[in-house]
């Protein structure tokens, strides 16, 4: 009788009950896994740059703890711009992302003005006041993320046409090939790049062509480094760095005394770890390999913590593109799907290219390790992607 009693006597309070149930299963969602995961990569790099720079740092300023106190800065910043850009509605970054695409390329023409500043002999920045300094780069790739995304968004089934994939891809390469020219920045030029042709990867439904011209870019690229090691043998008459790079790269051990000392001194560091490292602090060859703090510093992570320590890494990494995958496939409609998509892709390219030079898999590219390597701008624009996941995430629904 008491069942019967609590039961709903109207139609009208049934469908009042009804409607109530209905809006007690749809729940808000937060990826707090994510904002886990990038916590503990931050306080993990913050860890491992202290020990990487800290000899460095007192060789060059009267403070060890330089650049880890900059780097903290930077990070705490970085995680109050994080929370601000994840409480902005995304949708309203549609209306200024062709505004901020070509605002990344006026501040990467500035590099080229005398605001620009050189830094062992790579013109990428601009001079700020109290002696900081910007890289107008790190605007160009998440301009790319934002806006390649609303492009396609606009075609609709147009971006599957040949018409439509030019039409994407030539604004993604006329960016990669401002930041190639302005900055000098190569490396950063293929992130830009590599976003935008994931993205296009992504929303074509077919994948086999896609499948054709990475096989055949890939054979290109093998037949160009069989062609440059028959033709040049000696990297210190060739005039472009890069090419010397390229040399390097296929005979490390015959240039370790000049053009080869960084790639091999990480090797050594890389090989002399073990599987669980020498411990803490205890890396040797931190002392000697050049900006370790910048680019080489995964290897000083291998050298003190072992493989052990470089597979933790790689699987927060994997834990951190698990959780952009998760926000991409539930985001509540297409724009949103693709800026998580686009993140993931940046991510993924600019850690595989730096664990890649780390164990000379590939050229020396000067990519950094994301959230682990020194690097202020950065550090800040990082933050504001993963602010950006974090805001797609909350105007996720599910049924409970």
């Amino acid at each position: 009788m008491s069942n019967i009693r609590q039961m709903p006597r109207t139609r009208r309070e049934r469908a009042r009950t009804k409607s109530g149930a209905r809006k007690k299963r749809r729940i808000q969602y937060f990826d707090y896994s994510l904002l886990a995961v990038i916590i503990f990569l931050v306080c993990f790099g913050l860890v491992m740059l202290y020990s990487t720079s800290s000899y460095s740092a007192l060789r060059t300023f009267e403070d060890g703890m330089h650049f880890f106190k900059r780097q903290a800065f930077f990070c705490v910043t970085g995680f109050a711009g994080a929370y601000v850009v994840s409480r902005i509605d995304y949708h309203i970054f549609a209306f200024y992302a062709k505004k901020l695409y070509w605002l990344s390329i006026f501040l990467m023409a500035l590099v080229m003005t005398p605001l620009g500043k050189e830094v062992n002999g790579a013109r990428r920045w601009i001079q700020l006041p109290f002696d900081q300094q910007f890289q107008p780069s790190e605007v160009a790739k998440i301009a790319i993320i934002l806006f390649i995304p609303l492009l396609l968004c606009k075609l609709g089934k147009e971006a599957y046409s040949i018409q439509g994939i030019v039409h994407i891809l030539i604004w993604g390469g006329f960016a990669a090939a401002c930041v190639y020219i302005m900055t000098e920045n190569l490396s950063t030029a293929i992130i830009v790049m590599g976003i935008s042709c994931f993205l296009v990867f992504v929303v074509h439904p077919k994948t086999a062509p896609f499948i054709m011209v990475v096989i055949a870019g890939f054979i290109f690229l093998l037949i160009v480094v069989v062609i440059l090691k028959l033709v040049v043998q000696n990297p210190e008459m060739s005039g472009n760095f890069r090419l010397r790079r390229v040399l390097v790269w296929l005979q490390p051990e015959q240039y370790a005394s000049n053009w080869g000392y960084q790639v091999m001194q990480g090797l050594y560091a890389v090989g002399s770890g073990g599987f669980f490292g020498k411990g803490l602090g205890n890396s040797a060859q931190k002392m000697i390999i050049p900006e370790v703090q910048n680019d080489m510093i995964l290897s000083i992570i291998c050298e003190e913590l072992g493989v052990f320590g470089a597979i933790i890494v790689l699987i927060l990494f994997g834990l951190l593109l698990y959780r952009l995958m998760f926000i991409a496939q539930n985001a509540p409609d297409m724009y949103g799907a693709l800026i998580a998509t686009g993140i993931f892709a940046h991510i993924a390219i600019q850690v595989i290219l730096n664990v890649a030079v780390v164990i000379n898999l590939i050229p020396t590219t000067g990519i950094t390790l994301p959230f682990i390597s020194y690097g202020g701008t950065s550090i800040w624009f990082l933050m504001a992607e993963m602010g950006l996941a974090l805001g797609i995430s909350g105007k996720i629904r599910f049924e409970e």
